[in-house]
């Protein structure tokens, strides 16, 4: 891919030009896109691979079952086509690589979008180009009404694309919000325990206040509380550095990067990233920050929020775990008394750092191999994920309106599952049920401002606490670290660039010194650790070259 938009606003732009120069009519003319047909040594022809069937790898791990009631609707109605999924054991990166070195995959391949993986791609000449698919409205609509401004950054310079893009914002002017997730969340149980309010916890040392007398107070079982945790084995200390003004978020781009008048700032060059630190390390030294926060992974982490361990967490809800209110109809377990806090303010701080980038922008892509004989099974079943109405997402994943489920009062209203066993499974919170019944690829699909399935579902079946994790990102989402993604969101890494060269070790730096900038048993120790990290990122990962290409890339994208 050769990303060149400049944002949102160029986004809005290409709409308006598109939409003065469409003609509407016969195959051919959508979306004006009229890169020139690939050559056919290098792909099968659609209408010559007339198959029902295909393979579609995952560039993730997840919990698969080809027979699942609603793989089963796709092969026997609509769409038609049998899908087999295959998931990814371990990193993605390592099995694309696996598996392009030893042939390639079989039919189709999604990934989370991603440049290096789309360069993979392209250089191991195992895919085949797909442009002009996107122009056959006659005989896929669906992809042919894909917004020109999704397509136009995907040409390489012979005007070829190389992938299905997925996921994006049906109306790239009006997009949905997305999920908010990340805060500091407290119990209230705990707060009310304390002699406090939200209210005492505004500032930051306020929140240290209640940490304190938090530690104080005893579990059920009699252990003294745990006053704060953090799983940074899944990143959730960066919603600490986003109270301190760091930007923790991008669109796609190498790095989440804030803008200051004419100034770009970098995450690691960001005053509040050492400020952050030190507090987490004051945190750690006081004893008010779990001590396994550095090594516990999630299983262990979630574990010890279910039997009420902590007082307070900072991070995603996805990491502490919804099913912790999900499963509840009352105040029957510590789950029930989380709650969402605004960002406290920190000294210094007019703004929290950027925790959530709104991007309409396509976030999957799904390659096609060349060898494939199963052209017009994949090509088809996309026409139908990427049908453009605002409940397809949930006719791929549920099945029709009316089978397993259907609207309460009317149509992109509130609905409910009408199937109890369905239902039973779908919410088990079980993966091998859930998989049983519906293989949960929305990935392939789209979304829509219009509506949205999770946040209008009142089914009967839930749970009283299954309605708190939509409101919680409702909530969120107007902390201050919400915004609309613009064009230095989205700089790409390019292909043999320093970027592509040096972001893996970029990241093993930070890792690797986040862990002693944390533990650091003094102020003393702490300083070295910083000074040891800001040499490492130059010596090690070449900090400075990075953000000279990065100014290089987004130049060329202006």
């Amino acid at each position: 891919m050769n990303f060149k938009s400049s944002g949102i606003k160029s986004a809005m732009a290409l709409t308006l030009a598109a939409a003065l120069g469409l003609t509407a009519g016969c195959s051919g003319s959508s979306n004006g896109n009229t890169a020139s047909s690939p050559d056919s040594s290098a792909t099968g022809s659609a209408d010559s691979a007339g198959s029902n069937h295909f393979k579609l790898w995952l560039g993730w791990s997840q919990t698969v079952n080809n027979n699942s009631w609603i793989q089963q609707l796709w092969r026997d109605e609509e769409p038609g086509v049998d899908v087999q999924l295959e998931a990814t054991q371990g990193d993605a990166q390592t099995a694309l690589n696996l598996k392009m070195n030893t042939g390639g995959f079989e039919d189709a391949a999604i990934f989370g979008r991603n440049q290096v993986v789309d360069d993979a791609m392209k250089r191991s000449k195992l895919i085949q180009p797909l442009e002009q698919y996107f122009n056959m409205p006659d005989k896929y609509p669906s992809l042919a009404a894909i917004p020109k401004e999704y397509l136009e950054p995907m040409k390489d310079a012979d005007g070829h694309i190389w992938s299905i893009p997925s996921y994006f914002d049906l109306d790239p002017s009006n997009p949905w919000p997305s999920w908010s997730t990340s805060a500091f969340y407290i119990r209230t149980d705990i707060l009310k325990k304390v002699g406090m309010t939200e209210k005492d916890l505004t500032t930051l040392q306020g929140v240290e206040t209640y940490l304190e007398k938090a530690a104080q107070v005893k579990d059920e079982s009699g252990k003294p509380l745990l006053p704060l945790g953090i799983l940074m084995d899944a990143n959730d200390e960066t919603t600490v550095l986003a109270a301190f003004g760091v930007p923790v978020a991008s669109a796609g781009g190498v790095i989440p990067i804030k803008k200051a008048g004419d100034t770009f700032i970098f995450e690691y060059d960001d005053p509040g990233f050492k400020e952050a630190y030190k507090w987490m390390n004051s945190m750690y030294r006081k004893g008010l920050l779990d001590p396994e926060a550095l090594t516990d992974k999630k299983e262990r982490y979630v574990e010890k929020d279910k039997s009420g361990r902590y007082a307070m967490n900072i991070g995603s809800f996805w990491n502490l775990d919804a099913s912790l209110w999900e499963q509840l109809d009352g105040p029957t377990g510590p789950g029930w008394y989380y709650e969402p806090i605004p960002f406290p303010q920190v000294n210094g701080v007019s703004q929290p750092g950027t925790t959530q980038v709104i991007n309409p922008y396509p976030g999957y892509d799904t390659y096609i191999s060349k060898n494939t004989k199963n052209l017009d099974a994949i090509l088809k079943f996309y026409d139908y994920t990427l049908e453009p109405k605002p409940e397809q997402s949930q006719v791929l994943g549920e099945g029709p309106a009316g089978k397993y489920w259907d609207w309460v009062d009317q149509p992109l209203g509130k609905w409910k599952y009408i199937d109890p066993k369905y239902a039973e499974l779908r919410n088990s919170g079980d993966p091998a049920k859930k998989a049983q019944v519906a293989p949960d690829i929305w990935q392939t699909s789209t979304y829509s401002n219009q509506w949205y399935a999770w946040w209008t579902n009142v089914d009967d079946s839930q749970h009283a606490g299954f309605k708190k994790t939509a409101e919680f990102s409702q909530e969120i989402a107007k902390f201050g670290a919400t915004r609309v993604a613009e064009d230095y969101d989205m700089v790409k890494a390019k292909a043999g660039g320093v970027w592509e060269k040096y972001s893996p070790e970029l990241t093993n730096v930070y890792k690797e010194y986040r862990a002693k900038l944390v533990m650091a048993k003094d102020d003393a120790a702490f300083e070295k650790a910083w000074n040891d990290f800001t040499s490492a990122l130059e010596t090690r990962a070449h900090w400075s070259e990075l953000k000279q290409e990065w100014n290089e890339l987004y130049q060329a994208m202006q």
